[in-house]
């Protein structure tokens, strides 16, 4: 089954107060699950990029999900995942290990940037995570 998967991340701060938004659907755009999370009060907007996507991977998984489109507004997050950056900082490569081998477990996934205007329904959940914490 395909997904189309919109996640996001974000500290208020940088590093600070942070949260992660998931919305998967089908290709025909019903909504299968949603959800936001909060992470902690001291995170970077990578960290809860990465974070999102460990999570979106797990939810994918238990919907049932082969083919996952992943659609992002983190660039440097889009490129990193599709191996045109490097991760360099230790802590992301530890979350980049942890999706890669999560992605070993579907039979495609794929990363595309999209327009921040095209992701308000996760940057919602991401924002109501962490007004729900301050």
């Amino acid at each position: 089954m395909k997904l189309i998967i919109n996640t996001d991340g974000g500290a208020r701060g940088n590093p600070g107060p942070a949260g992660i938004g998931v919305v998967i659907q089908t290709v025909d755009k019903k909504v299968l699950e949603k959800f936001g999370k909060y992470l902690g009060d001291n995170k970077t907007n990578n960290q809860a990029e990465y974070t999102a996507v460990i999570e979106a991977l797990k939810a994918a998984k238990k919907l049932g999900g082969t083919h996952l489109e992943f659609r992002m507004d983190s660039e440097l997050a889009v490129r990193q995942l599709n191996h045109i950056y490097k991760v360099k900082n230790a802590e992301l490569q530890q979350l980049f290990l942890e999706i890669k081998n999560l992605q070993t477990e579907f039979s495609h996934v794929t990363f595309t940037h999209i327009p921040r205007a095209q992701n308000s329904a996760a940057d919602k959940m991401v924002n109501e995570a962490i007004d729900k914490h301050e």
